[in-house]
């Protein structure tokens, strides 16, 4: 995979974490019944539910964050949120037996929210391509851009001409 289908695929995990948080907080029990079951209906739970929403909107807004600037942050943000689902995966294997017929489909989300974080967080892997950022005219013209301009100097206490950047 390269970089830029990773950056694609690590926006949409990170779209849908933001969905499922904010359904999670809005309306819990539509995100934990089909996970647990009646249980869900219960005030404890929800408080869990939204507490858990409240972690996947920060995990996919980070990640958003992240992915929006260069450099090598969003790796990081990317593999905490394949981290985040493969807690969820196990949580799921370590209770299946106990939980509803739609384990299944739970059991699949996770896994797959946690396969595609991994591999995009591996695609980013690596020194990230220089970003060229546009120098303003008069810093330029300074002599202190990215761009050819008029040199500026100063003498150092031995008396030789140091560059001012």
């Amino acid at each position: 995979m390269d970089r830029d289908a990773a950056r694609a695929l690590a926006r949409i995990v990170a779209t849908g974490r933001i969905a499922v948080g904010v359904t999670a907080l809005l309306s819990p029990v539509v995100v934990t019944e089909p996970w647990i079951g009646p249980l869900a209906r219960t005030p404890g739970v929800r408080v869990f539910a939204r507490a858990m929403g409240g972690r996947d909107i920060a995990l996919g807004a980070g990640t958003l964050r992240a992915l929006s600037r260069p450099g090598d942050e969003a790796r990081t943000w990317v593999a905490l949120g394949g981290v985040a689902d493969t807690v969820d995966l196990l949580a799921t294997v370590f209770s299946f037996s106990q939980l509803p017929r739609r384990r299944w489909a739970i059991l699949a989300v996770t896994a797959g929210a946690a396969v595609a974080s991994f591999r995009a967080a591996t695609a980013l892997e690596g020194p990230e391509a220089p970003v060229s950022r546009p120098v303003p005219a008069r810093a330029a013209a300074a002599g202190n851009g990215t761009t050819p301009g008029p040199q500026r100097s100063a003498r150092s206490a031995s008396g030789h001409a140091a560059p001012l950047v």
